[in-house]
């Protein structure tokens, strides 16, 4: 498949497995012919199987724990500051299995923002001039074709060997980075309790809450109109390190696709929440006094189109007929 759902396959496989094994052919079959008829669920979005009684989820732990073994924190640290600048980025293994699970362990590092830019996990051999482009891309590329790689003419490119845990970089990115979150940040992948991709994936989470967990600060609503975003309110309300890093945030495509997908909920009035909103408001990274939720805005809307449907449709009724 070509949907990198690492951690349900193994769930589902494994299931599978157990039903062969005490020759459960009828659980077996109600499995299969569930997944066959439910259509491909949008991204991060829990598929509820009854039969099996699980609840499986496309988000992968499998993978952020190997990449938190394979790479030591600081060029985690490194490598994630890198994806925040939109670098061109390349992570080399000598095992396909672990290239393949560091390339997708650190992309998902970015939620609720995902690489809006080349993205390709394994690089085939006849593709490794993509490694020359000059817009940014995140790719692997096996350990045995790095040479060739390197002999091309590449500029300004970080590069993570996760064999030998050494990452190359001519840029300083984490230095651009406010101090106050990456020191929270470091401290929480410390703890031997977050040794688990689940872990790790919660003390990412909640450094980005820490960055841009104040667009809600930045959203203006008037009545009739278009919710919107205001870049020039999300960056001067904040600390002066804090102010530099989101003046260059604001121009990043992973950033102006989240404000764009957050906007277009909320214009349609549909509510939403998820982890990402959930940690905002626990660590109180939304921090104007008008500062509304997400799921009161657009229910906001929501009465207003109603409103406007129903002083239209009792307009239509007072008008003044004329008599047959």
């Amino acid at each position: 498949s070509y949907l990198p759902w690492f951690e349900i396959y193994y769930k589902l496989l494994n299931t599978l497995a157990d039903y062969l094994s005490k020759q459960q052919e009828n659980d077996l079959n109600d499995v299969l012919n569930s997944l066959y008829d439910l259509p491909v669920p949008k991204p991060f979005t829990p598929v509820n199987l009854s039969v099996v009684g699980v609840l499986y989820s496309p988000l992968s732990e499998r993978n952020l724990t190997e990449y938190f073994v394979a790479v030591d924190i600081n060029n985690m640290l490194q490598l994630y500051a890198s994806m925040l600048h939109e670098r061109r980025i390349i992570i080399t293994s000598s095992k396909l299995s672990t290239l393949t699970a560091c390339v997708h362990g650190a992309a998902a590092l970015l939620f609720p923002m995902y690489w809006q830019h080349i993205f390709i996990p394994v690089l085939p051999p006849h593709l490794l001039d993509y490694c020359c482009a000059p817009m940014p891309y995140f790719v692997g590329v096996h350990l045995s074709l790095l040479e060739r790689v390197r002999s091309r003419s590449l500029e300004d490119v970080v590069i993570l060997n996760v064999d030998t845990n050494t990452l190359e970089s001519p840029f300083d990115d984490l230095h651009n980075l406010p101090g106050d979150v990456v020191s929270s940040l470091k401290s929480k992948l410390k703890k031997q309790s977050t040794a688990t991709g689940s872990g790790v994936a919660r003390a990412f989470l909640r450094a980005q809450a820490a960055l841009f967990g104040s667009y809600r600060d930045a959203l203006r609503y008037k009545p009739g109109e278009p919710i919107t975003f205001c870049e020039e309110s999300f960056v001067n309300h904040r600390s002066s390190t804090m102010k530099n890093f989101l003046s260059m945030a604001v121009n990043l495509q992973l950033f102006k696709q989240f404000i764009d997908g957050r906007l277009a909920k909320l214009n349609a009035g549909r509510g939403f929440t998820d982890v990402f909103e959930e940690e905002i408001t626990e660590g109180g990274f939304c921090g104007s006094e008008y500062c509304w939720t997400c799921l009161s805005i657009s229910c906001i809307i929501f009465i207003c189109h109603v409103l406007m449907q129903h002083t239209g449709s009792m307009s239509e009724q007072n008008k003044v007929r004329p008599p047959n």
